[in-house]
């Protein structure tokens, strides 16, 4: 039978308990034990996919096309587990398929209710992650306990472990515990309250994780222990990290958190093996270099709305021995200042996914600026349509050339709406979504970077390449170096003869892990370093302007025309 771990969470939301719980996958791996990774998110939107990023930050796709939460992102960094459909579920998801259920006569004339019909539901979703392959399933629940949206997903947690037996199923509970700095006092009753509240459900916790930005004394510890009703060896702290999330796990394998599981859920596994991770944190620590990437977006005030570019980066940096600093550039103030305060020291430009109108002409000079100055471009999904653009109007002559999703009638549609798309008239889960193939073309970037012609992205979008220009791109120094072989659909775009300047119309960031970086984000980096001069002063001019800057930039922002998700992703 396979176990089952349920993670909860107390006090406030955003405590990282998507981290913790990869991190507690990541370590089950390390003693040769295969997990499933699950997330139930309390929202009665059906999926993310059509939720504006300043509510939910990024939207995570998996390789069969779900649009999910981020923490699934986490869940596939850190382990080997298979993200599929079945690792998210929302309450629209789990409502909607009681609803269905109803109307088909399933219930043979119930009264359709929470308890059971809902935690029945529930349950059942928890178990399509269980298999005879799978030794522990971990079942992240989303929200704070407390939260009236959270109740059902906590009643059938506390079903599931009197359905399979104490032995089978576990409870391991997150919590804050705050640390007030005018007192200079640590304060636990937050986190007796939240575990008072999940005993009123009838949730135990067997382990208790508390997020602190100090160290816990060993009085701390044992009021814990004993208000919480939680062996004192089985009370954690999760202090800060000071260098990368990727040192939780270690932190929590030196409080025998692995063993506590293993004891519990009574698991025959090997000691773990943590010797790659512990070397990949060591060139975390002690980059031999640094480069400067400056990312011209418009969600950028927002932490999780780039969260997978952001981690994408920082394993090519761990390939490439170096730390990667960002460079947030909004791209609505280059269309209001221009570029030259930005691009200072900046060794290469990324232009990620995006929604709405807003901010796209910054973007569009930032692309200019990149290609005209030899700075390496890296375009992701509608980065890639703004390479496209830029290229058309600056290279090719054609004036007025864009997007049809930004301008229906524009002389010159590079970009139009995807065939099969034109039908759709609904707007969740209707994008082209999820993993297809590519072919690519010998002897470009994309080639040298992937060392093969047939590769697999993910993808999340309604717009592409107007294969109508095709002849022109590529008589004037456009490659198209990929290509969807059954719908010859354009994937990568590459400029001949610049150092590095390629778009991609997919989201390679879905597929980088720490221990294996993105091919593309590999040699993006790499490429950064070769034009990195770190020894020159800071340029004048913005045509000088390839060379590396520490710092960031603070800007002002506005919520308007935040966009809906509705478009490329």
């Amino acid at each position: 039978m396979t176990k089952h771990i349920y993670i909860t969470g107390g006090v406030v939301s955003s405590l990282g308990k998507g981290l913790t719980s990869a991190s507690i996958g990541f370590l089950l791996e390390s003693m040769g034990l295969r997990v499933a990774m699950q997330k139930f998110d309390p929202y009665i939107n059906v999926d993310p996919g059509t939720m504006n990023p300043y509510q939910h930050g990024e939207v995570y796709v998996t390789e069969d096309g779900l649009e999910a939460d981020l923490d699934l992102g986490h869940y596939e960094r850190f382990t080997h587990a298979l993200i599929n459909l079945h690792s998210n579920y929302t309450t629209g998801k789990i409502y909607s398929a009681v609803i269905e259920k109803e109307r088909r006569g399933d219930y043979l004339g119930q009264t359709v209710q929470v308890i059971p019909h809902i935690t029945n539901e529930i349950k059942e979703a928890a178990r399509r992650i269980e298999s005879p392959d799978i030794d522990v399933a971990i079942t992240e629940i989303g929200g704070t306990v407390g939260d009236i949206e959270s109740l059902p997903y906590l009643e059938a947690a506390r079903q599931y472990q009197l359905d399979q037996g104490r032995e089978n199923v576990m409870y391991i509970h997150l919590s804050l515990v705050p640390y007030l700095r005018a007192s200079h006092e640590i304060k636990t009753k937050p986190t007796q309250q939240s575990v008072a509240k999940l005993r009123e459900i009838g949730v135990i916790p067997d382990v208790l994780i508390c997020r602190t930005e100090v160290p816990l004394s060993e009085d701390i510890r044992a009021k814990l222990s004993l208000f919480c009703n939680v062996p004192k060896e089985a009370v954690l702290e999760e202090k800060d990290v000071d260098f990368s999330i990727y040192e939780i796990p270690l932190m929590l394998a030196d409080q025998k958190l692995d063993e506590l599981i293993v004891r519990r859920l009574n698991l025959a596994c090997k000691r773990p093996d943590l010797t790659r991770w512990k070397q990949m944190l060591e060139q975390i620590k002690h980059p031999d270099r640094e480069v400067t990437i400056a990312i011209v977006g418009k969600y950028l005030e927002l932490q999780d709305a780039y969260k997978s570019i952001y981690e994408s980066l920082a394993h090519a940096g761990i390939a490439n021995r170096c730390r990667v600093n960002v460079k947030k550039v909004p791209a609505e103030d280059v269309e209001k200042v221009g570029l030259q305060r930005f691009m200072a020291g900046v060794s290469g430009v990324l232009v990620p996914g995006g929604f709405g109108k807003r901010g796209i002409e910054g973007k569009v000079r930032a692309a200019q600026f990149a290609r005209e100055n030899g700075v390496p471009y890296f375009g992701l999904c509608l980065g890639m349509q703004i390479a496209v653009i830029e290229f058309a109007r600056n290279v090719l002559g054609l004036q007025g050339a864009h997007s049809t999703e930004f301008e229906p009638d524009a002389p010159h549609p590079v970009i139009t709406l995807m065939e099969e798309q034109k039908r759709v008239t609904r707007l969740g889960a209707t994008m082209r979504l999820g993993s297809y193939p590519c072919r690519v073309k010998t002897g470009t970037r994309a080639h040298r970077a992937y060392k093969s012609e047939a590769v697999s992205e993910r993808h999340r979008h309604r717009f592409e390449f107007n294969n109508v220009y095709r002849a022109q791109f590529e008589g004037r120094g456009g490659v198209c170096s990929g290509v969807w072989p059954e719908g010859d659909l354009v994937e990568i775009f590459e400029v001949a003869g610049h150092p590095w300047y390629v778009g991609v119309q997919f989201h390679p960031e879905f597929k980088s892990k720490p221990t294996a970086p993105h091919p593309l984000f590999r040699d993006f980096i790499g490429a950064c370093l070769e034009v990195s001069n770190p020894k020159s002063a800071a340029p004048d001019s913005v045509e000088e302007s390839v060379r590396p800057f520490i710092g960031s930039s603070v800007h002002s922002f506005r919520k308007q025309d935040a966009g809906t998700g509705l478009s490329n992703g």
